[in-house]
C-alpha cells in the first residue's frame, strides 16, 4: 500500500511484524527473561551484537511493537517507552543531561514536569524558565552550557502555545537538544519533527490510548539532531554495530530502563497500542466538543475568561492554527469572581 493514512498505518503496524499464527494484534508477552540455545547467543543479546530479547526490564517483544507503532505515528527513527509520562520525561532529563548542564524552559508546563526540573534543579542541573510563545526569549536565555530547549505543545491548563518553529530553528542553528513534549496534540494533530524537534514525548495516558486504563509514556528521536556530535553520550554505547542515530536511544533505554527502571508493563502496552486505532477519531470528536463548549463558555455571563487556543479571543490562535490540525481538546476558564464552583 503507497502513502497509507494515519490510522491505516497504526491498524496495520503489528501486523508488519508477522505475528504468531496471523494475529492481527502483536500477543501480550509476560515472561522477564528469555532463553537460548547457546550461552554465546544470549551473550550476544547481553552485548548489543545480536538483536533478541534478554530481560524484560529493558525490552519486551510487546513493548517494541508499541514503540514500533508511536514511532511510525511521529514519523521518527525510534521510541523508547516507559510506565508513565513522568517516567518517559525523567528518562530524557537523567539520561542525556549531566551536572552543570543547562536546561530552558517554557515557564508554562504541567504541574509535575515544573516540579521534576526543581528537583533537577536541587542536584546541579541549571535550569531557566522563560515565557516560550516568544522564541527571543529562548534565545536570550541560551548559556554556555545549555544542552536543551524543552516546550509544551499547548500548556495544561491554561493552553498557551509556544513558538515552536522558531524555537526549532534557534535549536538547529546552536546546536540543542530540541524536546516537545506532544501530549496534548499527539502526533495526529502535530508533528513536533516539522518544527525541527530532536525528541518527542507522549504522556500514553491521556489520548493515546483513550479509555483511561492504562498509564505509558514514550520518548521518540525524530532523527535530526546529530548525536555524534552531542558530548554527554557515553563512549560504552557508540560501539558498533550502533549506528550514531541510534546513540541517544540506546542511552536512554539503557538509562532510563535498564538502571531507573521506569518499564511499561506487557499488559499495559497492549491495551495503549489497541486503543491508539482510535486515535484519529476520537481527536476528531475530542476537538468538537472542546471547541463547543468553549464557544458556550466565552459569551457565558459567570465565566470571567475561556483559554482553548481554537477560540480568536486565544494570544496564540493564529499560531495554533498555523501548526495543529485542529487546536486540541483541552480547554480552562475562569469563573466570575462571584461564582462559588462549589455551590
Amino acid at each position: 500500500m503507497k502513502n497509507p493514512g494515519f490510522t491505516t498505518t497504526s491498524i496495520h503496524s503489528d501486523r508488519l511484524g508477522k505475528p504468531e499464527h496471523g494475529s492481527l494484534h502483536k500477543p501480550i508477552h509476560t515472561s522477564i527473561a528469555f532463553g537460548y540455545e547457546k550461552a554465546e547467543d544470549l551473550a550476544a543479546v547481553f552485548q548489543g551484537t545480536a538483536k533478541g530479547y534478554a530481560y524484560a526490564r529493558q525490552a519486551n517483544p510487546t513493548v517494541s511493537a508499541l514503540e514500533l507503532k508511536i514511532t511510525a505515528m511521529e514519523q521518527g527513527v525510534a521510541s523508547v517507552c516507559f510506565s508513565t509520562g513522568m517516567a518517559a520525561m525523567a528518562a530524557a532529563f537523567t539520561a542525556l543531561l549531566r551536572k552543570g548542564d543547562h536546561i530552558i524552559s517554557s515557564s508554562f508546563l504541567f504541574g509535575n514536569t515544573n516540579s521534576l526540573l526543581n528537583t533537577l534543579a536541587g542536584i546541579g542541573i541549571d535550569v531557566t524558565f522563560v515565557d516560550a510563545t516568544d522564541a527571543q526569549r529562548v534565545e536570550e536565555a541560551i548559556k554556555p552550557a545549555t544542552r536543551m530547549v524543552l516546550v509544551e505543545t499547548i500548556a495544561n491548563p491554561a493552553t498557551q502555545v509556544a513558538d515552536m518553529a522558531r524555537i526549532g530553528a534557534i535549536c538547529q542553528a546552536k546546536g540543542l537538544i530540541y524536546v516537545v513534549d506532544n501530549t496534548l496534540t499527539s502526533p495526529y494533530l502535530f508533528l513536533p519533527k516539522s518544527v525541527k524537534a530532536s525528541l518527542s514525548i507522549n504522556s500514553l495516558s491521556k489520548y493515546f490510548g483513550g479509555h483511561g486504563n492504562a498509564l505509558g509514556g514514550s520518548v521518540t528521536d525524530t532523527g535530526l539532531f546529530d548525536w555524534a556530535a552531542f558530548p554527554n553520550i557515553l563512549d560504552i554505547y557508540k560501539v558498533p554495530p550502533t549506528h550514531p542515530t541510534m546513540y541517544a536511544m540506546l542511552q536512554l533505554r539503557k538509562k532510563g530502563l535498564r538502571d531507573f527502571g521506569g518499564t511499561l508493563a506487557p499488559e499495559a502496552a497492549h491495551v495503549l497500542s489497541v486503543g491508539s486505532e482510535t486515535l484519529a477519531l476520537r481527536m476528531d470528536r475530542a476537538c468538537g466538543n472542546a471547541s463547543r463548549i468553549a464557544l458556550f463558555l466565552s459569551t457565558h455571563r459567570r465565566v470571567k475568561a475561556v483559554h482553548y487556543p481554537g477560540l480568536n479571543s486565544h494570544p496564540q490562535n493564529s499560531l495554533a492554527k498555523e501548526l495543529f490540525k485542529r487546536p486540541g481538546a483541552l480547554l480552562s476558564f475562569v469563573l466570575a469572581d462571584s461564582v462559588d464552583p462549589f455551590a
